[in-house]
């Protein structure tokens, strides 16, 4: 019986692949993409843009539990990476779905702004983890490798969703911070996430490093 954590672990690993790994990120990122985009929300309006949203967050959750479940070993800056990761998607799954139906500043900074901040701070964090588990693994510069442009394209991405963030902030009067910044953040970050999450689907992968392959 001690084994069998350890063997459903196994069968977990060889039941998802890299592939649904990388599709489940590329959906979900061209669910914010589309959501963001310009003139999307001012023609379908914001609850049309913040169920997109909500949806995409969904399929960055799916995507970020393949990612956990393929990394290892436990505790490695790999596997903290997607750990951490994975929460951050969770706090996006309620970030977005509190957006949905949260009217007032007090319930918008509470519920949504607050774990959206929550969130990309562990973007942050997992980008950061992914690009030393990429330095110790494969050294600090290989431009030509695609682990190495998906790894820093994410990073960007983190970076974008963070400033998102940043300009999201809702004051007491319930007007955001920097409505602009905000939409422009998520967008580019999600086209980012997206381009990420692509590139180890190309018809020619160059040779990957170690046990994980950032998305």
């Amino acid at each position: 019986m001690r084994g069998e954590p350890r063997g459903v672990v196994t069968r977990l690993r060889a039941a998802v692949t890299l592939t649904h790994q990388c599709w489940l990120f590329a959906v979900g990122s061209a669910f914010f993409a589309l959501a963001t985009a310009p003139g999307l929300a001012d023609a379908a309006g914001e609850t049309a843009a913040n169920a997109l949203c909500f949806v995409g967050s969904w399929f960055f959750t799916s995507a970020a539990w393949v990612q956990l479940v393929r990394s290892g070993p436990e505790g490695s800056l790999q596997w903290q990476s997607a750990a951490t990761q994975f929460v951050g998607t969770v706090l996006f799954n309620v970030s977005t779905g509190a957006s949905v139906w949260a009217h007032r500043a007090i319930a918008e900074r509470g519920l949504v702004w607050a774990p959206d901040a929550a969130g990309s701070v562990a973007f942050l964090v997992s980008g950061v983890l992914g690009v030393a588990a990429l330095t110790a693994g494969a050294g600090a510069w290989r431009p030509r490798s695609t682990d190495w442009q998906s790894t820093w394209i994410n990073m960007a991405g983190c970076v974008a969703f963070g400033l998102s963030a940043l300009g999201a902030f809702v004051r007491a009067s319930g007007v955001t911070a920097d409505e602009a910044l905000a939409n422009a953040g998520t967008f580019v970050g999600a086209l980012c996430f997206l381009a990420a999450a692509l590139l180890p689907l190309g018809p020619r992968p160059r040779r990957r490093w170690g046990s994980i392959e950032r998305a």
